[in-house]
């Protein structure tokens, strides 16, 4: 088993490589065949995969953007810990982007990445909490203080 593991880590190395090496991230057009590759590579749970792969749909980059997809992958990304995504999610939250604006999920997204060191947050957080009440600041802490990382 973890001969497969150390292959999948491989081929996810030369993929990103491969991306990378042909700036197929940047300016330039994707081709819906490679978006569906890194798709199939970034199921296999690697955050930087799924971060190429969210820019994509927030791009509109190989496939027809799509914010709602975009945070789905985000949220993987997040769930890994990856602060950067974790205030993506949060703005997403925030903004209403690809998700029904939720001010308490934005706010406990938000407040992890604070705490993180992601100082754009705190502005964020302080203009929800002008919108909030009280209870549901408590209840966006709450959230966020239990909220744990899950590891792939």
């Amino acid at each position: 088993m973890n001969a497969l593991k150390a292959s999948l880590r491989t081929l996810v190395a030369l993929i990103t490589l491969l991306f990378c090496l042909s700036g197929s991230w940047g300016s330039a057009q994707v081709s819906e065949e490679k978006v569906m590759q890194l798709r199939k590579a970034a199921e296999q749970g690697d955050a930087e995969l799924q971060c190429n792969l969210t820019l994509a749909y927030i791009r509109g980059n190989g496939v027809p953007q799509d914010y709602a997809e975009a945070v789905k992958w985000y949220r993987l990304v997040a769930e890994q810990g990856d602060v950067d995504a974790i205030f993506k999610l949060g703005s997403s939250y925030y903004n209403g982007k690809g998700v029904p604006r939720d001010d308490v999920l934005a706010y406990m997204w938000l407040n992890i990445a604070a705490v993180s060191g992601i100082e754009n947050s705190k502005t964020y957080m302080a203009n929800l909490s002008k919108r909030m009440t009280p209870e549901q600041i408590a209840e966006a802490q709450k959230l966020s203080r239990e909220w744990k990382p899950k590891m792939q």
